[in-house]
């Protein structure tokens, strides 16, 4: 069973009366036991419901049927959500697979374990029986001081521990945003192309969402400024674009600053990777420019310690503390203390800075090397536009539009690249291939795993109309 079916199921049961306004429906555990399928499938079912206002986490308390649904409401209600029109399944089980040059996925064999380990042993035995009440919702103190720390230092902002909200990463950081300082039919701008799960959650939570398209400069703000003026919040991944990877010129970085502060909008600065540059030049992040406070800045630690971690962080501006404060505490419900007590520990000594320094050596190398591979295996299919930093490389088509067709040979050999289109929204579309190297590690394994692909890939080239 799919997550499909039991969107399905749950959706028909509430229309039919069968659930009523209030019941309380199985944990994700225990039906994901029950079903014999994975968490993750269970847990996007329930996000989607969440998202259409049919369930409603209540934290501790479990999930259950919105309360505030009426009949009248159930009856007239039209699901956000398209199942026969939505590609999720495929990109749920890409993630969720092994396989080689995956997407956003860190260097794990290079990553610190034992340190870890060591600091994790001594947070556990340090827990005092205070710590084993309700975690503070806005997070644990010491990790919000390492944070704001880091940022200041690595990232050139100016920001204070009480600015800094700890979240549970990505999705949590936009639902968080918009929960507190939008209004219903607020118009919501992504850049296209753009990260595809963060794409799937705006559609559901953004009625009012459209798309600003990204050239080599980032995205277009001229764009932005001739047709959508009037947006009241645009969501950006300014360093390294995401998937393109390009940087935000500094033009267009004062070009945005200037138009949110004009018209009173936010941008939410999505921070995913900034920390991996690979020239001397060190790209600030957008929020160091910001002057009038009009940059959400937000982050995780994903990409440079583990997706495991589920941790991410939102930087408030000054004049939204209260307000982040009231809703966040009826909509979180903090974080497990544990886990930040590691990760604080784990800033404040040092280590997360002699990492994040070691990556970046160890991520240029492993780039040159899979970029070798390529050139090596498909001199003929591919152009590049090298940036100066990121997780991936963009492999671009020289010619057709194939790519979909080229990623899903790749798959069926374990190589868990992505193609380019499935990125956009709008018409005009870039072909090519998104292919992560971080957890490649030599030439020798690079050229090994496309050797698996060539022949197939050379006869799919071969083809007319390809």
């Amino acid at each position: 069973m799919g997550y499909r079916e039991i969107y399905a199921r749950y959706r028909q049961q509430i229309l039919a009366g069968v659930l009523k306004p209030g019941d309380r429906v199985p944990a994700i555990r225990v039906l994901a036991s029950e079903l014999r399928v994975a968490r993750k499938t269970v847990e996007a079912a329930y996000e989607i419901l969440i998202g259409e206002g049919y369930f409603v986490s209540q934290g501790a308390k479990g999930t259950r049927v919105n309360p505030a649904l009426t009949p009248a409401a159930i009856v007239k209600q039209e699901p956000l959500w398209q199942p026969e029109e939505s590609d999720l399944p495929q990109r749920i089980a890409q993630r969720e697979s092994k396989g080689e040059m995956r997407l956003g996925i860190p260097s794990l064999d290079a990553f610190p374990l034992k340190k870890w380990l060591l600091i994790a042993g001594k947070a556990a035995r340090s827990l005092r029986p205070d710590e084993m009440l309700i975690p503070p919702v806005m997070g644990y103190l010491p990790l919000r001081e390492a944070i704001a720390s880091y940022l200041n230092i690595s990232r050139g902002l100016d920001c204070q521990p009480e600015q800094i909200f700890i979240t549970s990463g990505y999705r949590a950081n936009l639902r968080l945003i918009l929960a507190v300082l939008a209004q219903a039919g607020d118009k919501v701008l992504f850049e296209d192309p753009g990260y595809f799960f963060g794409q799937k959650l705006l559609k559901r939570i953004a009625p009012n969402l459209h798309y600003v398209p990204v050239d080599r400069e980032g995205i277009n703000v001229d764009h932005l400024l001739r047709y959508h003026a009037d947006a009241r919040f645009v969501v950006v991944t300014p360093t390294h674009q995401s998937p393109l990877a390009v940087t935000l010129s500094l033009p267009r970085k004062h070009q945005l600053l200037a138009w949110a502060q004009e018209n009173n909008s936010w941008i939410i600065e999505d921070d995913y990777d900034g920390e991996f540059h690979y020239t001397r030049k060190v790209i600030p992040a957008l929020k160091s420019l910001d002057t009038h406070d009009r940059v959400i800045y937000t982050g995780t630690f994903s990409k440079t310690i583990m997706p495991a971690m589920r941790i991410g962080y939102l930087v408030m501006p000054k004049a939204t503390l209260a307000r982040f404060r009231e809703l966040g505490e009826i909509l979180e419900n903090g974080l497990p203390l544990l886990p930040q007590k590691i990760l604080a520990q784990f800033l404040s000594e040092g280590h997360f800075y002699r990492h994040i320094k070691k990556m970046r050596i160890l991520y240029q190398q492993r780039r040159r090397m899979m970029f070798d591979a390529l050139q090596a295996c498909f001199p003929d299919l591919f152009e590049y536009e090298l940036t100066d930093g990121g997780m991936h490389i963009v492999a671009f088509l020289r010619r057709g539009t194939q790519d979909a067709a080229l990623a899903e040979v790749w798959q069926q050999h374990q190589l868990r690249v992505l193609p380019l289109s499935g990125w956009y929204m709008q018409t005009q579309k870039r072909y090519g291939l998104v292919i992560g190297y971080t957890n490649i590690q030599s030439y020798e394994q690079a050229l090994a795993l496309l050797q698996r692909v060539e022949e197939e890939t050379r006869a799919l080239w071969a083809r007319p109309g390809a």
